[in-house]
């Protein structure tokens, strides 16, 4: 997690001239706003390099966030993410005042997957422990045991008793997990429509043209892509590992804004790698935070008994990733 804002360093050296010219009175009039209010920017690690460096008061994966939005003392937190990602914050902050700055920024996991699937799981597999991945909107937290990120799954899985557990929703992940953890991993088929499109061939390929290039892969691929990997983990764990390693040339077999928003952390890497945008992160734009800020919109609400059910889940997956 990093405080940074804003940074026109880094926007200057990420974006051409005309852009960053249209950027900085948002951004200048935004920073304004948030001061003003008591308001605590999160920004997720696939945000545009104009907000993930412009407004953020921190960034991170959604491990990061879950717990930056537990711990702070900001009035508002406004979430420059997708919704499950805002109601995450809510869920575990039900003081504060939670803002989305776009109610559509959804995600192909959350909306695989409904309460009756769970309770289907659950029937079908008596005693068995759910995992929730933290992509799942409140209802499908409340159903389960335990939640999870891509940076803490394996951890929470082992933390478990019995050689089985229920893995929800994404499929790839927990059959990743599953092969790390040496436990039976019963999943529901769900799928990330950024990480799904990458493949053991396009790897192999790069390596073809790029010999020596280090290959880092996000654990919601598929599994053949994280056995062509050199490394695999979370947003974060990606950041670090490339800061430890220090390769010559890299590829990020994620979302397309990672590198972008990274670049400046690990100026010694040359990044090439296939490009898979996120429409779902993407319609959070500057101008919609700043309508956010100004009129209030959209406030997320999570009712109870879900949320205080959801809670349960969200700081069991705390303690354990802690």
């Amino acid at each position: 997690m990093n405080v940074q804002t804003p940074n026109y360093a880094a926007l200057r050296a990420l974006l051409p001239e005309p852009e960053f010219a249209l950027a900085r009175p948002l951004i200048e009039e935004i920073n304004a706003l948030k001061r003003e209010r008591d308001v605590v920017i999160l920004v997720h690690n696939y945000q545009i390099p104009s907000i993930y460096h412009g407004i953020a008061d921190y960034t991170g994966d959604s491990l990061g966030l879950s717990v930056e939005a537990a711990k702070t003392r900001a009035a508002t937190i406004l979430f420059c993410g997708v919704h499950f990602m805002a109601e995450t914050a809510k869920i575990v902050s039900p003081e504060k005042q939670v803002l989305i700055p776009d109610l559509e920024a959804g995600c192909s996991l959350s909306e695989s997957i409904t309460p009756d699937d769970v309770r289907t799981l659950r029937a079908l597999h008596p005693g068995v422990p759910v995992v929730c991945y933290v992509n799942t909107e409140a209802d499908i937290k409340a159903e389960s045991d335990v939640c999870c990120t891509s940076a803490n799954a394996a951890k929470v899985v082992r933390s478990l008793p019995g050689r089985q557990v229920i893995f929800i929703p994404d499929a790839y992940l927990g059959q990743n997990v599953g092969r790390e953890t040496g436990k039976e991993v019963i999943v529901h088929d769900g799928r990330c429509i950024v990480h799904q499109e990458f493949t053991a061939e396009q790897i192999a390929a790069y390596r073809a043209q790029f010999p020596g290039i280090y290959v880092v892969a996000h654990p919601e691929c598929h599994p053949s892509v994280v056995a062509a990997a050199d490394f695999t983990g979370s947003t974060s764990q990606m950041v670090a590992a490339l800061q430890r390693i220090r390769p010559g040339k890299a590829m990020l077999i994620t979302e397309c804004s990672m590198a972008a928003n990274i670049q400046l952390e690990v100026k010694h890497i040359d990044f090439d790698m296939p490009c898979t945008l996120c429409p779902h992160m993407k319609r959070i734009t500057l101008e919609k935070v700043l309508r956010s800020l100004q009129d209030d919109v959209y406030e997320v609400e999570v009712p109870e008994p879900t949320r205080s059910r959801a809670a349960a889940a969200i700081h069991r997956m705390l303690e354990i990733g802690a």
